[in-house]
């Protein structure tokens, strides 16, 4: 087996062919299966194009099988958590619903928002909740699904609360001391954390500026009588216990955040308060789940169970409401978890075969400029949520192939932090087969494609970032006398 240094890098044009096949198949699915390409058929595009990059590199390059397994079981590998946290999400999304969290969050909340502010409220409150805990999954799985029953019942379409829903959550998610992502894009670029976030708002603050311009825009259309209010209200608190006492559970969950507890160990208990929560008060939705006519201790243990496991069904009386209120509980997200595995397997195959390599060597020999690096910077990071199918993934590559040219050019880590934030971070969402992607359009139940032209901020923020380095917005070059130019800021 060649040493890795000792192979020839692929030609483009060659890596090319895998990335451009991936693309063509995913278009075809969308297209033959509009409102099922994850059941499925998406998975197939990601295992056919892994197919054509490890049969190209084997056949031309000499690129041996063992290369291919080590990556794929590493990168599988590093993907556990993020799985395990997806299933999680499933359990605490379901128990959320059927405790009677979410149905009293919409109960109160369609008398208090109007439809022509719902979309801007909606994207400020799903911002402060992903600010306070740091993480868009969990905000899109808890808050996201009570705002999108609102949004229902303020009789505003689905995809442009889920816009608006994913456009907060993932701004809060940037600016967040407490994400994942933000500390990653800053330790990977070597750059202080508060800092880096300080750098953010260069960018991020014009981008929500003009998001939520656009949402109060389009809420003008809404103002018109909320004729489905009352239904809602009547049909919800005669079915579920609405009650003030199932906002402990939110309440327990966010003081866990606020310790900084793991993010499994405050998934998991969080779900746990949630059924606590539905044995007080829902044990009746319990019991109907679990197909029983009585309320038995046995009955209500089974409807937790199934709760937690499976889809459920509460039967409100209206079609609209029932599928708002119904749950898929874990097993709704192993559609999902099986393309993280088939889009995990095609980014280790980029980068086993080295293609991956090859394509981003063409970025760097093309930058000339302070803006065309950070253009670079950005259009890489958007490529790898093409290809890694993870925005970790595409965050630790993304920093890794431009950390050198920003060191020897003499710019602030900050820069490359800011500039891999607004494009791999972001941007994860709007691809269908990033793990992003597919765990917002699952705990959603919208497409990727559907939601995508409505999630204003994520799409802003690339060009942002390039527009922002292009007016001169960048911090001036340091002189490379010392090594300490180079090194993060502590005291600033």
């Amino acid at each position: 087996m060649k040493d890795e240094k000792d192979r020839r890098l692929p030609h483009p044009l060659i890596s090319a062919i895998p990335i451009i096949s991936l693309i063509a198949m995913i278009a075809c699915v969308l297209v033959m299966f509009p409102d099922d390409a994850l059941s499925g058929a998406s998975q197939i595009a990601l295992i056919a194009a892994s197919s054509i990059c490890i049969g190209l590199s084997m056949l031309i390059y000499k690129v041996h099988w063992d290369d291919f397994g080590a990556t794929i079981n590493v990168t599988i590998g590093e993907s556990s958590v993020s799985i395990l946290i997806l299933l999680l999400i499933g359990i605490m999304s379901s128990t959320w619903m059927i405790s009677g969290v979410v149905p009293t969050l919409i109960y109160y909340g369609v008398q208090i928002m109007t439809p022509s502010l719902f979309l801007p409220c909606a994207c400020i409150i799903s911002s402060i909740i992903s600010v306070m805990t740091g993480t868009s999954w969990t905000t899109i799985a808890t808050i996201g699904i009570a705002l999108l029953g609102i949004g229902d019942a303020l009789s505003i379409p689905a995809p442009f609360t889920a816009g608006a829903i994913i456009s907060g959550a993932y701004f809060g998610d940037k600016m967040s001391p407490m994400s994942d992502t933000t500390v990653l894009a800053s330790s990977m670029a070597r750059a202080d954390l508060f800092s880096h976030i300080r750098y953010m708002m260069y960018t991020t603050v014009p981008s929500i500026t003009i998001t939520l311009l656009l949402y109060l825009f389009m809420g003008l259309k809404f103002g018109g009588a909320m004729a489905e209010v009352n239904q809602y209200t009547t049909t919800l608190s005669s079915t579920f216990n609405v009650s003030l006492w199932t906002m402990l559970v939110p309440v327990f969950t966010g003081f866990l955040i606020y310790k900084k507890v793991p993010s499994l160990i405050t998934l998991i208990l969080s779900s746990f308060s949630a059924c606590i929560c539905a044995v007080v008060l829902q044990p009746q939705v319990l019991a109907g789940i679990a197909g029983s006519a009585e309320v038995t201790g046995m009955a209500v243990f089974k409807g937790i169970f199934i709760t937690c496991y499976t889809s459920t069904a509460v039967d409100t009386g209206v079609e609209a409401i029932n599928e708002l209120v119904s749950t898929r509980g874990m097993a709704g997200m192993l559609n999902t978890v099986w393309l993280i595995l088939c889009a995990m397997c095609f980014g280790a195959c980029m980068v086993a075969s080295q293609m991956l390599t090859s394509i981003t060597h063409l970025l760097l020999h093309a930058i000339r400029s302070t803006t065309s690096l950070v253009c670079a910077t950005v259009g890489s990071g958007v490529f790898l949520n093409l290809i890694m199918g993870d925005q970790f993934l595409s965050i630790i590559m993304n920093a890794s192939i431009f950390r050198k040219e920003y060191e020897e050019r003499g710019y602030r880590p900050e820069l490359l932090s800011r500039s891999t934030e607004d494009s791999a971070t972001v941007t994860s969402v709007l691809v269908p087969w990033t793990a992003c992607g597919m765990t917002q359009s699952t705990v959603l139940g919208i497409p990727t494609i559907v939601y995508l032209p409505f999630c204003f901020f994520n799409i802003i923020s690339p060009f942002m970032s390039c527009i922002v380095a292009a007016l001169g917005f960048v911090p001036t070059p340091k002189p490379k006398e010392t090594e300490s130019d180079n090194s993060p800021k502590t005291n600033e």
